[in-house]
């Protein structure tokens, strides 16, 4: 791919990764709740998520997604269910500091949690594969792809990290400690309306 093609895709993949909703509501929650550990893993694996989905993409399998009704709902549903999950959680969630040893733990669920909220997002698809039309041709192949892949997902990571390093910065971590049983409720509220809004 030519750097005169990759900069617009570059651009609109900054663009989608500054563009506020249920991620960057998960990252603040993980960073106020698990520290700068927590918050860096889920912006990776938030960023992994979206570089897998760039990649199915590019190689022509979201619009078998987009094309099989079943398959659509099953991903739209399963991510509206993940999203409710991590609203409830939100919400009951306490604001007492982490026990010994839970940061790892945490960093490993944030990372996962991060991937999910990423790869089940059905709107990632329609989203790339109307970013993509313009860049994908028949002769497309694994080259070309992994320059998407890497381009979508690395923006988004680096994104997301760097919202949770500025979060985690000395005395904003501390006044975010402070209201994390807000944030953790309005996260939660954030959420649960996101989910709400998939399904229907």
């Amino acid at each position: 791919m030519e750097f005169s093609s990759w900069l617009p895709l570059a651009a609109i993949c900054v663009m989608g990764a500054i563009s506020p909703g249920p991620s960057l509501a998960l990252i603040i929650r993980n960073t106020v709740g698990g520290g700068r550990g927590n918050g860096v893993a889920t912006a990776l694996g938030h960023g992994f998520g979206v570089g897998l989905y760039a990649l199915i993409t590019a190689m022509g399998l979201a619009i078998l997604i987009t094309r099989t009704p079943l398959l659509f709902d099953v991903i739209r549903y399963g991510g509206a269910a993940f999203l409710a999950w991590l609203g409830v959680r939100a919400l009951l969630a306490k604001s007492d500091g982490a026990a010994p040893g839970e940061h790892q733990s945490g960093s490993r669920r944030g990372a996962l949690e991060g991937f999910m909220v990423a790869f089940l997002n059905p709107q990632l698809a329609i989203f790339f594969i109307a970013l993509f039309s313009q860049f994908v041709h028949q002769n497309t192949g694994w080259r070309e792809g992994g320059i998407m892949m890497m381009t979508a997902g690395g923006i988004d990571a680096i994104w997301y990290v760097l919202v949770a390093l500025g979060l985690s910065h000395g005395p904003v971590l501390a006044w975010l400690g402070r209201k994390a049983s807000v944030i953790n409720k309005a996260s939660g509220v954030v959420l649960l309306g996101l989910a709400l809004k998939v399904v229907l």
